[in-house]
């Protein structure tokens, strides 16, 4: 029972030890880079930590991204699943109509350019020459 409150106290401290490290990479490179560059004053370690806070919250999210979630339980991936229960057949279909409507949408290449496809051979260019 003592080996598993050592774990424990060990992993809290590690991740204390970890924040903290990323704190002071974050101020130090701070501190070297952004006075210089755009004129900006030095901050401390406690400024870098609100940073690190306020970039997790604005940029990263709370979850837990991909991997096991909160009680060992795995998010599941309904595409992934979806596709994995596809015969060959209707994943090609499935490919082809995402391809229609990646290239051939609003913006796609057929509305700019017409029906005529990329592929063409020097013939067709002999042609508007003669034309």
């Amino acid at each position: 029972m003592k080996r598993k409150g050592f774990k424990i106290a060990g992993m809290v401290l590690l991740g204390i030890g970890a924040g903290a490290g990323f704190t002071l990479a974050v101020m130090l490179l701070w501190n070297a880079l952004i006075p210089s560059i755009f004129g900006l004053g030095i901050i401390s370690f406690w400024q870098a930590l609100g940073l690190l806070v306020l970039s997790r919250l604005l940029f990263g999210g709370f979850g837990h991204h991909g991997g096991s979630g909160f009680g060992g339980m795995r998010h599941k991936n309904g595409i992934r699943e979806k596709w994995m229960s596809m015969t060959p057949e209707q994943q090609k279909e499935f490919i082809d109509k995402r391809k229609e409507h990646m290239c051939g949408g609003r913006f796609g290449r057929r509305r700019f350019f017409g029906d005529r496809d990329f592929d063409f051979d020097s013939t067709d260019i002999d042609k508007k020459d003669n034309e």
